[in-house]
């Protein structure tokens, strides 16, 4: 009987060590090469969602001055709690911030491409803080003396007093611009785990995660780290703030919404799941927003203030992937208009609240029909703003660096999905009176 060896050849070694060695490496190129594949292959859907949903900020803003919900400036005759005007911003609120933001991570996917941290907290510093701190001291105070008018004889004599509390109690705010901080937050918080979300490990979960997402309504499975977060958080942060420092069930809802987008609009296997079950999620959309508006108002205000939380996160996931299936189905072409829209939102939601703003002070006043002045109101603002960007902003890169636009140059690189910034969105501020019930009872 021969001896058995205990030596093991050199090669059953190195047949052993390789893999090990070799494998992240492989794991690394297959994601970077993934990464350089779908970059080159623009989705134009996603740039026609954000300029969509852009102009429905804008819209709602109109809203909100001639509904029964606190703001900066109000018509005389407001439509009440239940009234058609109600059901449609309720239901436009649940979902088109939420799904703004989820278009934001799908925009960092593609401007993240091969930079480093730093780099990418730099190009967030020029893009999100500029744009935010210089807002702060040129759009908000309009916003704000419009609002406290009887208090101050000027604009120029409000500037003394910005400093003086916090709004609404006091003068200071970023109102509209908010959301630009709460982005440039969200930029911080994940920059440290940047190469985990470009690794191999995070591709593999990425592809276990589209699995799931395939299967019927599977996409609702996003839903369930919205449900922790408010089932932990809302008893503590009930209400919508845009505060930041206690504003955090809202802030970790967007993280989620973030993080989601990150994932699924950078994969096709997600969004070709989504667009063959659009009609699915749209039947689930529609129940979930009917049990929205009507359940919560069927039994005691405490139980109805969680049932409109555990609601919410289904109204908003289910509407936001409704829109993306139905946006890659019919959406994804290019043409002249999405260029030129696609790079004047980001500065047309930086300028619309304003405008609206200042527009309404005087025409709310005028004595004409309630159905003149959402049409004069709309139509002058959206005016004026397409004009102050196109003929003041968009020629001088000084003002173009001021509201987050890349500067003009000779040589125009192809674009990638580096706008996701641009859908700078915002919810309305609802008065802690309003929204105290969660549900405006």
């Amino acid at each position: 009987m021969p001896i058995r060896s205990n030596v093991v050849p050199i090669g059953k070694v190195v047949m052993l060590f390789v893999p090990i060695i070799v494998l992240p490496q492989t794991l690394k190129q297959i994601v970077m090469e993934k990464l350089d594949q779908n970059q080159k292959e623009r989705q134009y859907y996603i740039d026609w969602l954000r300029i969509l949903l852009i102009l429905s900020v804008f819209l709602f803003h109109i809203g909100m001055i001639f509904n029964s919900w606190g703001w900066h400036v109000k018509n005389d005759i407001t439509a009440g709690s239940k009234s058609a005007l109600w059901y449609i911003m309720v239901f436009m609120h649940q979902w088109r911030m939420p799904l703004l933001i989820l278009i934001s991570g799908a925009g960092t996917y593609f401007a993240l491409g091969k930079r480093t941290t730093w780099q990418y907290l730099g190009e967030r510093f020029k893009r999100l803080f500029i744009p935010l701190a210089v807002g702060v001291f040129t759009l908000v105070p309009l916003q704000v003396y419009v609002e406290k008018s009887a208090q101050f004889d000027s604009l120029l004599s409000y500037y003394p007093h910005m400093f003086e509390g916090v709004y609404p109690e006091g003068n200071f705010s970023w109102h509209h611009l908010w959301f630009i901080a709460y982005l440039f937050f969200i930029s911080l918080i994940i920059s440290p785990f940047l190469n985990f979300l470009r690794s191999g490990q995070f591709d593999l979960f990425v592809g276990k995660l589209a699995k799931i997402v395939s299967l019927r309504l599977g996409g609702n499975i996003f839903v369930i780290p919205l449900l922790i977060s408010q089932l932990l958080l809302r008893p503590y942060f009930p209400d919508n703030t845009n505060g930041f420092f206690n504003d955090w069930a809202q802030i970790s809802y967007f993280i989620i919404f973030f993080l989601s987008g990150y994932i699924l609009l950078s994969n096709n296997k997600f969004t070709d799941a989504l667009k063959k079950q659009k009609w699915l999620f749209l039947i689930e959309a529609s129940i979930m927003t009917i049990s929205l508006v009507t359940i919560p108002y069927m039994i005691p205000e405490k139980q109805g203030n969680l049932l409109w939380d555990l609601l919410e996160p289904f109204v908003a996931i289910s509407c936001g992937l409704t829109a993306i299936g139905f946006a890659k189905q019919y959406l994804n072409k290019n043409n002249k208009l999405r260029k030129l829209a696609n790079e004047a939102v980001y500065p047309f939601y930086l300028l619309h609240q304003p405008i609206i703003v200042g527009v309404a002070y005087y025409m709310v006043k005028w004595d004409v029909s309630v159905v003149s002045k959402v049409l004069l109101i709309t139509l002058t603002s959206l005016l004026l703003t397409i004009s102050i960007y196109w003929f003041l902003i968009r020629p001088f890169n000084a003002l173009r660096l001021i509201f987050g636009m890349k500067m003009n140059r000779k040589e125009i690189p192809n674009e990638s999905h580096n706008n996701d910034i641009n859908l700078v969105p915002v919810a309305a501020k609802i008065s802690p009176s309003d929204n105290s019930s969660r549900f405006n009872k």
